[in-house]
């Protein structure tokens, strides 16, 4: 009987405390949806440049803080599942993050994992997984860029920013429907409306799904991945963002300005990623070097604010003054904006024809938003932009875009689709490589 008794207890004292395990993980993440909840399954992979996109490629996912030892594993593609017999092992860095940093956050441990894969073969398939050895994430494939000049397309979204599950996916899914081989693809700030909001990337990273463990990610801060973690704290970059995104570091910038202000080189196509939320003067002659000293085919700049606002009471007034001067002296052919949730396609310097010929076209401009927040476009302002030498082409608004960016041979051709996929505005740049003079047209024939 004394037997039965101990027994007894002690089968109890397992289910009580079984249960107070049960109602403390459950006490974790409550009210958390479960695309939410991290686990031992890698979640929110996503793919980065950080290098020779030739040759590298970084990834970057989140697990729970069980998982101390993350590896990743990759192979040049096969048309079978032999592959894997060819794949190699690497160890990932691994970053403890508390998501209650953030008081609107449940205070919880999550890790995350990144790999830069190194030494990599120019223009081939790999097919690469990340996990613990145990649980695996599916296997993707991602293309290497050409190691020379050669036929790129990429896709950009002005702001996702807010309901981003509900009205943000069908965007980027149209996009991947249009644009399915895109080398890459810009977001050009304000991905979140609420920086340090777990919840808010959650709903970003579920939006893109495998597409952005797919196409590789040039993320651009926006003013909205800003933000105080509590009252009596000075803004700060979002705090996931550092953690999430394994980007280029530019030492010669201060500090602050790292993962936020930096190059990309693809294929005779310079990127530069601009942080238009402040420090900019420290910016400036970091522009001038990576502009001065490049003899890429094609440069491309992108920041959040525009440079030629078309939205009430917007003005990037520092941009015109001097970003403007040293675009227009190194030749630059395109600046991609968001932050004022309209479209607007313009151009420097004014010319009077519909479709010019002449060779002195410089730089196209645009804004456009994704999400659903909407602004109405400002005519009156845009047309003093003349002024500075701007005119603008094409407005849109209550409307979301996105755009697909194709360059091959001497051509940039832009175009823009509307949620819906229909093609919105269109415009060709004509490149002469020997001495830079470039033609414009309004339409694709």
């Amino acid at each position: 009987m004394k037997f039965f008794y101990l027994l007894s207890f002690f089968t109890f004292s397992l289910l009580i405390n079984a249960q107070n395990h049960t109602h403390s993980h459950e006490n974790k993440y409550h009210d958390l949806h479960h695309w939410e909840i991290p686990s031992k399954d890698p979640d929110r992979i996503i793919l980065t440049f950080n290098g020779d996109p030739s040759t590298k490629r970084a990834v970057t996912w989140r697990t729970d803080s069980s998982v101390n030892k993350a590896i990743a594993q990759i192979a040049p593609a096969g048309v079978n599942s032999k592959f894997t017999k060819k794949s190699i092992t690497l160890n990932a860095l691994t970053e403890q993050f508390d998501l209650g940093l953030y008081k609107a956050n449940k205070s919880f441990i999550v890790h995350y994992h990144s790999v830069v894969f190194d030494g990599l073969k120019p223009n081939t398939i790999y097919a690469y997984r990340v996990g613990d050895g145990s649980n695996w994430s599916e296997w993707i494939q991602f293309k290497t860029a050409y190691n020379n000049y050669n036929a790129t397309e990429f896709v950009y979204f002005g702001d996702a920013q807010n309901d981003v599950l509900s009205h943000w996916s069908r965007v980027i899914r149209m996009a991947y429907q249009t644009a399915p081989n895109a080398s890459f693809v810009i977001h050009a700030g304000d991905l979140v409306d609420t920086a340090h909001k777990d919840y808010e990337w959650a709903q970003w990273f579920k939006a893109g799904g495998f597409i952005h463990s797919q196409w590789t990610a040039i993320p651009v801060v926006g003013n909205h991945e800003f933000q105080r973690t509590d009252n009596s704290s000075p803004r700060r970059l979002s705090i996931q963002w550092r953690p999430q995104f394994t980007l280029p570091i530019e030492k010669d910038l201060d500090d602050k300005l790292h993962e936020t202000v930096y190059s990309v080189n693809y294929q005779d196509v310079l990127i530069i990623v601009l942080n238009s939320t402040g420090s900019l003067e420290k910016q400036t002659d970091y522009i001038k070097e990576k502009l001065s000293s490049s003899n890429a085919k094609w440069k491309i700049i992108t920041c959040h604010h525009s440079v030629f606002s078309p939205a009430e009471g917007r003005d990037f007034e520092y941009a015109r003054k001097y970003w403007k001067p040293i675009f227009d002296k190194y030749n630059v052919d395109l600046v991609l904006n968001g932050h004022d949730h309209t479209y607007a396609r313009g151009h420097i310097p004014v010319q009077e024809k519909e479709n010019d010929q002449s060779g002195n076209f410089k730089t196209l401009y645009v804004t456009s938003v994704s999400g659903p927040k909407q602004y109405k476009v400002d005519l009156d302002k845009i047309n003093n932009y003349e002024n500075d030498g701007y005119l603008n082409t094409k407005t849109g608004e209550q409307t979301q875009f996105f755009q697909v960016i194709k360059i091959e041979n001497d051509n940039l051709i832009y175009k823009a689709f509307t949620v819906l996929g229909d093609l919105f505005d269109e415009a060709l740049i004509k490149k002469d490589f020997s001495n830079g003079l470039k033609s414009y047209f309004n339409e694709i024939k």
